[in-house]
């Protein structure tokens, strides 16, 4: 698992060049748009329910002396929480919404990794799309079920210190799971797909894993993020699908 992780990860190295070389910035237009308007709803929603949120956790503070301090620190965990939650329906509607737009991209990644045009199974936009929504929803309701009780040990001693690491690549396993689908669309059903990503858990959290961290990164992060992970995912993703190819 540690070796595909680390695969996942280096992968990343050589996707501009590819990107370039096979002109692949132009199926990514639409993702990066729908990517940047959910980054900047979900931002603003942060700021404007933060209040709202602390305002309810402050009610957990029934005394008098430090309520103020309490009000003050409950207002910065309301935004924490929201941004928290925020990143998690932030992927998986941006990969959902991105579906149809992706596999064009890995079908020419394919190609020309394999240097033929490769044999699948043709779907409609529709089909895609529905694909996409069906496996990002069934993520989505997986994460938010082991992040929310995660987020809540947060906030206790010792086990607070490593709720941050196991929720980062909890959610760097779903992002590198979605990104993987693109490719996976094409040759297996649903419970295929889910099955396979299952068995190379270390692919698709190295993969999540840059993901999530190029979200750190103000504006850009987000428009780069989708074209740079999903490139990387269906380099590696056929790469597994063709044992042929060097890994």
């Amino acid at each position: 698992m540690f070796k595909d992780f680390v695969r996942g990860i280096k992968t990343y190295s050589g996707v501009f060049e590819l990107m370039n070389t096979l002109g692949l910035w132009k199926y990514f237009i639409v993702p990066m748009i729908i990517s940047l308007i959910t980054a900047i709803v979900i931002g603003f929603s942060a700021y404007g329910f933060s209040d709202n949120v602390g305002e309810y956790i402050a009610k957990v503070w029934v005394w008098d002396w430090g309520s103020e301090t309490f009000r003050s620190i409950s207002d910065i965990i309301g935004g924490i929480t929201i941004i928290a939650l925020g990143l998690i329906l932030y992927k998986h509607i941006v990969m959902a919404l991105s579906a149809p737009f992706m596999s064009p991209v890995s079908e020419k990644i394919e190609a020309h990794l394999i240097g033929v045009n490769p044999n699948y199974r043709k779907t409609s936009f529709g089909a895609q799309l529905w694909r996409g929504i069906r496996i990002n929803m069934r993520n989505l309701s997986r994460e938010l079920l082991f992040s929310i009780p995660i987020f809540i040990l947060g906030f206790f001693p010792v086990v607070g210190l490593i709720a941050p690491v196991i929720l980062f690549f909890m959610q760097a396993y779903y992002a590198g799971f979605g990104n993987m689908d693109y490719t996976l669309e094409r040759r297996l059903n649903y419970s295929e797909s889910i099955k396979f990503v299952g068995r190379r858990k270390g692919l698709a959290m190295g993969n999540g894993a840059v993901f999530m961290a190029m979200l750190f990164i103000p504006v850009i992060g987000f428009i780069v993020v989708l074209p740079l992970s999903v490139t990387a995912a269906s380099i590696q993703t056929i790469k597994v699908l063709h044992p042929q190819l060097k890994q």
